[in-house]
C-alpha cells in the first residue's frame, strides 16, 4: 500500500519555474514505478512522465520538449518534478501516482496506476 501527497503547486508567470514534490508513505515505495499526470479543466488526465522504481529509467511525454525533469529519492520516499519554461497551457492539476504492481515495467497508461495523490494546482498566468 502506498499513500501519496503532492505539494509545490501555485501561480507562476509564463517562463517561470516550479518544483513539485510527492511524499510517499509505506516502506515499499522504492519498489514501485511512479508517474506524474496532469488534468486541465475540461480535459482528460494525461501522462507527463514515468520513472522506474530505481529512478534510472525516465520517460517523458513528447510535448514537454525537455522543459520538465523528474527524479526520485527512495531513501526519503520522495519524488519530484522540476518544471521550467512554464507555459499557460501547462495550467492543470498535477498528480503523482504509483503503479499497481511493484517492480513492474513503467507505463504511460492511467489504468496501470493504482495509487494517486490528491493533486496540486499549477497555474501559469501573467
Amino acid at each position: 500500500q502506498v499513500q501519496l501527497v503532492e505539494s509545490g503547486g501555485g501561480l507562476v508567470q509564463p517562463g517561470g519555474s516550479l518544483r513539485l514534490s510527492c511524499a510517499a508513505s509505506g516502506r515499499t515505495f522504492s519498489s514501485y514505478p511512479m508517474g506524474w499526470f496532469r488534468q486541465a479543466p475540461g480535459k482528460e488526465r494525461e501522462f507527463v512522465v514515468h520513472i522506474s522504481s530505481n529512478g534510472l529509467n525516465i520517460n517523458y511525454a513528447g510535448f514537454l520538449k525537455g522543459r520538465f525533469t523528474a527524479s526520485r529519492d527512495n531513501a526519503k520516499n520522495m519524488m519530484y518534478l522540476q518544471m521550467n519554461s512554464l507555459k499557460p497551457e501547462d495550467t492543470a492539476v498535477y498528480y503523482c501516482a504509483a503503479q499497481q504492481s511493484p517492480y513492474s515495467r513503467p507505463s504511460t497508461e492511467l489504468g496501470q496506476y493504482g495509487y494517486w495523490g490528491q493533486g496540486t494546482q499549477v497555474t501559469v498566468s501573467s
